[in-house]
């Protein structure tokens, strides 16, 4: 039976017991302290880079990545749905009960138009005003963007908006981005679609360069800078870059221009062969790196735990027992992080966010001891 929550200006309002109501008090509060003093830790040098901190170093990058272990983190919208039209409804309540649970990231989604032919847009609304929306009410889970279509936005406008997400929510930034694969978008904005990869290369190269330096000289396709005006405020470190896919671009590119790679879900066979080649393609360009492997998965979570796996989508519908084995099996062939999707879930989001949380997170984190790599 789903529960009907009455309506308090547009949005769902939660009854509270007196009781509870304190205790959500007590918990903003103690939200709202801890916010106050990252945000005065994160701002206190934000007109310059922090060249001594590392990606690894990143309070969001650390709560989701270490080598040989596996984190899991959700994509919005946080709830099942058909077609393409998710409700958004309690996606603040899920949030933070997704960072209480363990999860180690919040991921969001970059998806300017709308086409019904595509299957889906995404959180709705526009990923920066909706990180920020829900980095003012959790604290500690990392803010993952899966992924920012770099050739549809001005680097300088990605820039500023990524630095100022990953300040305000105290270096929980990881910045996932990608070259677009919507070509109905693409005209709408004025670009060639055939472009997309070059255009790619010569964004990240700008947002990299103005991120991590202060009144650079910049040419490229988006414009000029002249040493004399400068792109403020600066990330808290050096801000976590992970590619999409290809994005147009050959591995060893990827390998050494971005922090981490984020690809799609495939059997277990074929993803360990794709896991080796990136880490060959790393070992090449950065000997002894650690960088970050990352895939989604579509899980439509069974009430029955011993529920046999049925595919669909991108993924499986079964019980919580294959999931594990399943997310286990990945972790050994070297996925670093999973993100869930839930939209072809059957069952209510909270309830599949708790089963996976109490009953196979706390394995996952009993796993396989952490291998010596040099975090780079």
């Amino acid at each position: 039976m789903t529960a009907t929550w009455p309506r308090l200006a547009g949005r769902a309002f939660f009854p509270l017991a007196p009781k509870a109501c304190g205790m959500r008090i007590a918990r903003y509060s103690e939200i709202e302290s801890s916010l106050r003093v990252e945000k005065e830790m994160a701002t206190a040098n934000m007109l310059s880079p922090n060249r001594k901190a590392k990606p690894s170093d990143m309070k969001g990058y650390r709560r989701m990545f270490a080598p040989d272990r596996l984190t899991l983190g959700v994509f919005f919208p946080i709830e099942a749905f058909e077609g393409d039209q998710p409700s958004m409804q309690h996606q603040e309540y899920l949030a933070r009960r997704a960072e209480e649970l363990g999860f180690a990231a919040l991921w969001f989604r970059d998806v300017p138009l709308r086409d019904p032919s595509f299957g889906d847009i995404g959180q709705v609304f526009d990923p920066w005003m909706y990180l920020g929306w829900i980095a003012a009410q959790t604290r500690e889970i990392a803010l993952a963007t899966g992924s920012i279509v770099l050739p549809l936005r001005h680097p300088l406008h990605t820039a500023k908006a990524a630095a100022s997400v990953d300040q305000l929510s105290g270096g929980r930034l990881v910045l996932g981005v990608a070259s677009g694969d919507r070509p109905v978008e693409f005209p709408a904005f004025g670009v060639d679609f055939e472009q997309r990869s070059a255009l790619f290369r010569d964004n990240l190269s700008v947002i990299r360069t103005v991120l991590d330096n202060e009144f650079p000289t910049v040419h490229s396709s988006y414009g000029d800078l002249y040493g004399n005006a400068d792109l403020v405020p600066k990330p808290t470190g050096r801000l976590p870059m992970l590619v999409t896919g290809h994005s147009g671009q050959r591995l060893d590119w990827i390998a050494q221009h971005a922090d981490g790679w984020i690809t799609y879900p495939r059997g277990i066979e074929r993803q360990m062969e794709v896991v080796s080649h990136w880490r060959a393609a790393v070992e090449a360009v950065a000997p002894g790196s650690f960088k970050p492997f990352v895939q989604s998965f579509y899980v439509d979570l069974s009430d029955n735990p011993d529920q046999p796996p049925t595919p669909i989508h991108l993924g499986f519908r079964g019980g919580r027992n294959f999931v594990l084995h399943f997310l286990e099996a990945l972790q050994t062939i070297g996925v670093n992080h999973v993100i869930l999707n839930l939209k072809y879930g059957a069952r209510d989001a909270g309830a599949v966010l708790e089963e996976i949380g109490k009953e196979i997170l706390p394995q996952l984190k009993a796993g396989v001891p952490a291998a010596a790599y040099s975090a780079q």
